[in-house]
């Protein structure tokens, strides 16, 4: 009689999650060893779990993926939306401990542990959101190896962490200087290159060869902790962009000649940024298409006269439901946010153009008179839906026609 074959895996190094209300939850390191503290949230994505650890708007956060399996089809450079992960640490139910993926070129373990990112599997993720939702957002520190053990320390660690409100972040994920970015989208068939090709440019990305960036006009980006694809989906549509720095004045970046303002999203609380708000009320002074996507959302409302605020334990994930108030159109949508602008406190001149059909949440806001609007959500997905897209294409208009207007 054959023997039976068995798999016989390592004895697994202990970690932890403990919460600043004393919550403590059990599990295996995945990653790095070590301690780290951050802000709790949970992402309902089923996929994309790259996408969403090497998302800068993550900065100084833990999150917990509802997906019950994670990191089945590894990771690879392509699928980075920022300059490697950008999390606190990640907490996640079930790991396994190999991946399969023509695409897949290292495992999640790995390449988080290469990164320094302390990451714990084998946590009851279903009890953990559940709490999240009842308590909210909280504090927390992520720990593994040794640094688990001493569960009173991590307790007290995570109580110590000041929380997100009030933090500004923004800098802090930056580029250091202005950067071009010529890199398009890059489509795949049967494991080949469909379009484009892969090239090493300004803030790295993949270039595709049938585009001419700069046809349409040139835009300066704000980087407050900006996504590649949001980049990637402007040179799609014949942009020339420029990437700025998140302190850069309005005098600086009007001084590069561009023809629209792209705001991005990034970490942190939007109002503290005071001189980005400031720069943001010249811009819109000069006449220029402003487009603002999650951070830059709430910048705008802010440098316009509104008010923010933190929300409970926020929107982050995929298939949230906006309603755009032009036509009754629900459009499903990728989100990740923890603050909010107040519709209460939006100026008369300042109208509401898409709501959240979770809690009524103000998702989109456009400047009467003027080519001035943003949106809260993820229009350029990256993991997906992508029903909001055409908000690049409206943007790609109104610098077009701005351009004509101004005789260019």
């Amino acid at each position: 009689m054959a023997a039976a074959l068995s798999r016989i895996d390592p004895p697994s190094t202990p970690g932890l999650l403990a919460l600043a209300d004393g919550t403590l939850f059990r599990g295996r390191a995945l990653a790095a060893e070590g301690r780290t503290c951050g802000e709790v949230v949970f992402n309902t994505a089923m996929t994309g779990y790259q996408e969403v650890v090497t998302d800068p708007s993550y900065h100084q956060q833990i999150v917990t993926l509802t997906a019950a399996h994670v990191g089945v089809v590894g990771v690879n450079p392509d699928d980075e939306e920022g300059r490697g992960p950008q999390v606190a640490g990640l907490v996640v139910r079930d790991a396994p401990r190999m991946f399969a993926s023509w695409r897949g070129r290292e495992d999640l373990g790995a390449y988080l542990r290469r990164a320094g990112v302390v990451a714990v599997a084998d946590i009851d993720t279903r009890r953990l959101t559940h709490l999240l939702r009842e308590r909210g957002a909280m504090a927390g520190c992520i720990a593994a190896g040794e640094a688990a053990r001493d569960e009173a320390a991590c307790v007290a660690a995570a109580r110590a962490f000041p929380g997100l409100q009030g933090a500004a972040l923004a800098e802090a994920v930056s580029v250091p200087e202005p950067a071009g970015w010529a890199a398009g989208s890059v489509r795949w068939l049967d494991g080949h290159v469909l379009e484009g090709r892969s090239e090493k440019t300004g803030l790295e990305g993949q270039v595709r060869g049938d585009m001419s960036p700069g046809a349409a006009g040139h835009v300066v980006a704000f980087d407050f902790g900006v996504k590649r694809n949001i980049l990637r989906l402007l040179v799609d549509r014949g942009l020339r962009v420029t990437v700025v720095p998140a302190a850069t004045t309005a005098a600086q970046a009007l001084a590069l000649r561009p023809d629209g303002i792209f705001l991005s999203n990034g970490p942190g609380d939007p109002e503290p940024l005071q001189a980005q708000q400031a720069a943001i009320r010249e811009l819109v002074g000069s006449g220029l298409p402003v487009f603002g996507i999650c951070l830059g959302h709430q910048l705008l409302c802010l440098a316009l006269g509104a008010r923010t605020f933190k929300m409970k334990f926020g929107h982050h994930g995929a298939n949230h439901p906006v309603r755009e108030l032009a036509t009754g159109r629900v459009l499903i949508t990728s989100q990740n946010h923890g603050f909010a602008a107040d519709p209460a406190t939006l100026p008369a001149e300042l109208r509401v153009t898409h709501v959240s059909l979770f809690d009524g949440s103000l998702q989109g806001v456009e400047l009467a008179g003027r080519p001035v609007f943003s949106f809260q959500g993820h229009p350029e997905a990256s993991p997906g839906p992508r029903e909001l897209a055409g908000l690049f294409d409206r943007f790609a208009r109104e610098v077009v026609a701005g351009r004509a207007a101004r005789g260019k």
